[in-house]
Protein backbone atom coordinates (compact mmCIF):
# COMPACT_ATOMS: atom_id res chain seq x y z
CA UNK A 1 0.00 0.00 0.00
CA UNK A 2 1.36 3.43 -0.91
CA UNK A 3 1.24 6.47 1.32
CA UNK A 4 -1.56 8.96 0.76
CA UNK A 5 -1.63 12.67 1.41
CA UNK A 6 -4.56 14.41 3.09
CA UNK A 7 -5.86 17.05 0.71
CA UNK A 8 -6.24 20.65 1.85
CA UNK A 9 -9.85 21.76 2.29
CA UNK A 10 -9.66 23.73 -0.98
CA UNK A 11 -9.25 20.41 -2.89
CA UNK A 12 -11.91 18.39 -1.09
CA UNK A 13 -14.40 19.39 -3.80
CA UNK A 14 -13.30 16.31 -5.74
CA UNK A 15 -14.87 14.04 -3.12
CA UNK A 16 -18.29 15.63 -3.69
CA UNK A 17 -17.94 15.85 -7.48
CA UNK A 18 -20.80 13.98 -9.20
CA UNK A 19 -18.26 12.02 -11.27
CA UNK A 20 -16.00 9.08 -10.41
CA UNK A 21 -12.34 10.16 -10.18
CA UNK A 22 -9.57 7.57 -9.89
CA UNK A 23 -5.85 8.42 -9.84
CA UNK A 24 -2.95 6.09 -10.57
CA UNK A 25 0.81 6.52 -10.32
CA UNK A 26 3.34 5.89 -13.09
CA UNK A 27 3.44 2.15 -12.30
CA UNK A 28 -0.34 1.85 -12.46
CA UNK A 29 -1.03 1.63 -8.71
CA UNK A 30 -4.32 3.21 -7.67
CA UNK A 31 -3.37 6.07 -5.34
CA UNK A 32 -6.62 7.99 -4.92
CA UNK A 33 -10.35 7.63 -5.45
CA UNK A 34 -13.13 10.04 -4.68
CA UNK A 35 -16.37 8.95 -3.00
CA UNK A 36 -18.18 8.34 -6.32
CA UNK A 37 -15.34 6.12 -7.61
CA UNK A 38 -15.34 4.10 -4.39
CA UNK A 39 -19.10 3.59 -4.77
CA UNK A 40 -18.83 2.78 -8.48
CA UNK A 41 -16.20 0.12 -7.80
CA UNK A 42 -17.71 -1.14 -4.52
CA UNK A 43 -18.25 -4.66 -5.89
CA UNK A 44 -14.54 -4.80 -6.78
CA UNK A 45 -13.46 -3.58 -3.33
CA UNK A 46 -14.10 0.18 -3.33
CA UNK A 47 -11.44 1.98 -1.30
CA UNK A 48 -9.67 -1.36 -0.75
CA UNK A 49 -8.46 -0.92 -4.34
CA UNK A 50 -6.09 1.82 -3.15
CA UNK A 51 -2.54 0.59 -3.64
CA UNK A 52 -3.54 -2.15 -6.09
CA UNK A 53 -2.55 -2.60 -9.73
CA UNK A 54 -4.98 -0.92 -12.13
CA UNK A 55 -3.90 -3.29 -14.92
CA UNK A 56 -5.08 -6.27 -12.87
CA UNK A 57 -8.52 -4.64 -12.64
CA UNK A 58 -9.02 -4.71 -16.41
CA UNK A 59 -9.57 -7.70 -18.71
CA UNK A 60 -8.29 -7.76 -22.28
CA UNK A 61 -8.45 -5.83 -24.51
CA UNK A 62 -8.75 -2.99 -21.95
CA UNK A 63 -5.52 -4.01 -20.20
CA UNK A 64 -3.51 -3.74 -23.43
CA UNK A 65 -5.11 -0.36 -24.20
CA UNK A 66 -4.12 0.94 -20.75
CA UNK A 67 -0.55 -0.28 -21.19
CA UNK A 68 -0.43 1.54 -24.53
CA UNK A 69 -1.68 4.74 -22.86
CA UNK A 70 1.04 4.50 -20.21
CA UNK A 71 3.71 3.83 -22.85
CA UNK A 72 2.67 6.84 -24.96
CA UNK A 73 1.31 9.16 -22.21
CA UNK A 74 -1.69 9.70 -24.48
CA UNK A 75 -5.18 10.70 -23.33
CA UNK A 76 -8.17 8.47 -24.11
CA UNK A 77 -11.86 9.42 -24.31
CA UNK A 78 -14.96 7.30 -24.95
CA UNK A 79 -18.55 6.73 -23.90
CA UNK A 80 -20.11 3.63 -22.35
CA UNK A 81 -23.53 2.44 -21.23
CA UNK A 82 -23.67 0.31 -18.10
CA UNK A 83 -26.71 -0.66 -16.05
CA UNK A 84 -28.83 1.76 -18.09
CA UNK A 85 -26.54 4.75 -17.40
CA UNK A 86 -24.55 6.40 -20.19
CA UNK A 87 -21.14 7.83 -19.20
CA UNK A 88 -18.27 9.65 -20.82
CA UNK A 89 -14.86 8.40 -19.71
CA UNK A 90 -11.75 10.59 -19.81
CA UNK A 91 -8.39 8.93 -19.11
CA UNK A 92 -5.83 11.69 -18.82
CA UNK A 93 -2.08 11.51 -18.16
CA UNK A 94 -0.74 13.71 -15.39
CA UNK A 95 2.84 14.90 -15.10
CA UNK A 96 5.40 16.08 -12.56
CA UNK A 97 8.26 18.16 -13.97
CA UNK A 98 7.36 17.02 -17.47
CA UNK A 99 7.55 13.30 -16.58
CA UNK A 100 4.54 11.00 -16.64
CA UNK A 101 3.33 10.57 -13.05
CA UNK A 102 0.25 8.44 -13.81
CA UNK A 103 -3.30 8.78 -15.06
CA UNK A 104 -6.53 10.32 -13.86
CA UNK A 105 -9.74 8.64 -14.96
CA UNK A 106 -12.90 10.73 -14.78
CA UNK A 107 -16.22 8.98 -15.40
CA UNK A 108 -19.09 11.42 -15.86
CA UNK A 109 -22.74 10.31 -16.09
CA UNK A 110 -24.47 11.89 -19.07
CA UNK A 111 -28.09 11.93 -20.27
CA UNK A 112 -29.12 9.67 -23.15
CA UNK A 113 -29.38 12.75 -25.38
CA UNK A 114 -26.64 15.32 -25.02
CA UNK A 115 -26.85 18.72 -26.74
CA UNK A 116 -23.88 19.79 -28.85
CA UNK A 117 -23.02 23.43 -29.59
CA UNK A 118 -20.54 24.78 -32.13
CA UNK A 119 -19.12 28.02 -30.78
CA UNK A 120 -17.02 29.96 -33.21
Amino acid sequence: MTEHTILPASLLWVDELPAAVTVTDREGRITAMNRRAATTFASEGGLELLGTDVFACHPEPSRSKLKELYATAAPNHYTISKAGQKKVIHQLPWFVDGELAGFVEISIPIPETLPHFDRG
